[in-house]
């Protein structure tokens, strides 16, 4: 499904994308199109992107054509989900330890409308780092 959702080919037009949305939370998948992993955050991405275009946009970026921000972000792993809001990055705390990125695919839409919305209703406060609704951490998980 990364064909349905707009990419973004160079580093120039990721800040663009950043800088230039005011009112809602800029959604940026790092990764690769044909990475398994990536497929299903596409997938997940594409089915929300319609519920949510009224407070986020998506965008996907691949990190090999766009190694700009590789270190800057640390985007070592193979699909990275970040968000943006009037060209701040916004951190979530998952109960995972790293507040700034989700790195594995979620699968459960939900969830993950409810984290946009918390991002963009936290943003909109002023908040650099909002708690997400669920703690994912694999503290609870036998």
């Amino acid at each position: 499904m990364s064909f349905m959702l707009p990419h973004l080919h160079s580093g120039y037009a990721v800040d663009q994308a950043i800088v230039t949305e005011e009112e809602r939370v800029v959604v940026i998948r790092f990764g690769h199109d044909d990475d398994a992993t990536c497929m299903i955050m596409d997938e997940l991405l594409y089915a929300v992107s319609a519920k949510i275009a009224n407070y986020a946009v998506i965008y996907l970026v691949d990190i090999t054509e766009v190694p700009d921000f590789n270190k800057m972000y640390e985007l070592y792993d193979p699909c990275s989900t970040m968000f943006f809001y009037r060209n701040k990055h916004i951190m979530v705390d998952l109960g995972t330890g790293n507040n700034n990125k989700i790195n594995w695919a979620m699968d459960n839409k939900e969830e993950f409308i409810a984290i946009v919305e918390t991002v963009w209703k936290g943003a909109r406060k002023g908040r650099g780092l909002v708690e997400a609704p669920k703690d994912y951490s694999t503290k609870y998980k036998y």
